[in-house]
């Protein structure tokens, strides 16, 4: 609330708590949030990094 007015100012969610209070998981919210091209770029190759580790983690060949 605004402390001035008493008004609603802000609101947040039980999720927006959990990344408050979690100092590794709003480390990474900070870093990706940003609304720079940097950040986009970072997400986008930490995410399909991790995407094809996934998808090939989950493969088995039969030979």
């Amino acid at each position: 609330r605004d402390r001035e007015s008493g008004e609603l100012k802000w609101t947040g969610t039980r999720v927006d708590l959990i990344f408050g209070s979690n100092s590794q998981l709003r480390a990474l919210a900070e870093v990706y949030g940003c609304n720079d091209e940097d950040s986009q770029k970072k997400f986008m190759g930490d995410f399909v990094t991790a995407w094809d580790k996934v998808m090939n983690l989950d493969r088995f060949d039969l030979q």
